[in-house]
């Protein structure tokens, strides 16, 4: 059985600098002119965990969009996004930076064999491959079966897609019960448990060990820098 590996993105593997947010404001101020927005709007959503369709109906639920109009705004909102993080991958690359133990990690994961490494992230597809290439890590990846915002609004159920998409490109020998979900916060292990696989929590994003610690993890640990420590636990 093929093990499948699904990093989450920010706060996980990497820091984006702040400049996560501030495509969000952009997007919102292009799909919204004239609107008198809080130029701190970004500020008032707590994103960690959740996809960017998520992040951007909530912005436009506070910009006061009423529910009828955020489906109507929303493509819009997401096509400005991509396109809004694409220009600002230098400054990621400079004002962000990778977490501990990753890149050792991703390039054993890349060269182990039976091992299938790639994402489950809230970003939309394009801006998750802006923020791995700015550090380099999409090397390391099979972004081809990874699971994004884009596939989906709910983050539960991502898990399922993920592997449909392992099977189609690798064969059918995925199973969510040789499948591990690597994140930070609580959704992450929602979205797992969700779908029926393992599920790792590292302390290195907005939650804390403490946060984490008995939400029913199969393990929980401050961040990844033993990558001897977390090969074990993921059986690599």
């Amino acid at each position: 059985m093929t093990t499948l590996l699904l990093w989450d993105v920010d706060g996980t593997l990497l820091r984006a600098g702040g400049l996560g947010r501030e495509p969000f404001q952009r997007a919102l101020a292009s799909v919204l002119p004239g609107r008198d927005l809080d130029p701190m709007l970004h500020e008032q959503v707590r994103m960690s965990g959740k996809t960017d369709p998520q992040i951007a109906r909530e912005l436009l639920l506070l910009a006061s969009v009423s529910e009828a109009d955020v489906e109507d705004h929303l493509p819009d909102v997401l096509r400005l996004l991509e396109s809004n993080l694409g220009e600002v991958e230098a400054d990621i690359a400079a004002r962000g930076h990778v977490l501990p133990g990753v890149p050792e990690l991703l390039e054993h994961c890349a060269g182990a064999e039976g091992v299938v490494s790639s994402v489950l992230t809230g970003n939309l597809a394009g801006n998750a491959l802006v923020k791995l290439r700015a550090f380099g890590l999409d090397r390391w990846l099979d972004l081809r079966v990874g699971a994004y915002g884009s596939d989906h609004h709910d983050r539960e159920e991502l898990v399922p897609i993920a592997l449909a998409k392992a099977s189609a490109h690798h064969g059918g020998s995925f199973s969510a019960a040789s499948t591990w979900v690597i994140g930070d916060t609580p959704r992450d292990l929602a979205c797992a448990a969700a779908g029926g696989a393992r599920c790792l929590l590292v302390a290195t994003g907005t939650y804390g060990r403490d946060e984490l610690e008995g939400l029913g993890a199969d393990a929980v640990l401050d961040d990844l820098a033993d990558t001897e420590a977390v090969r074990s636990l993921l059986g690599l």
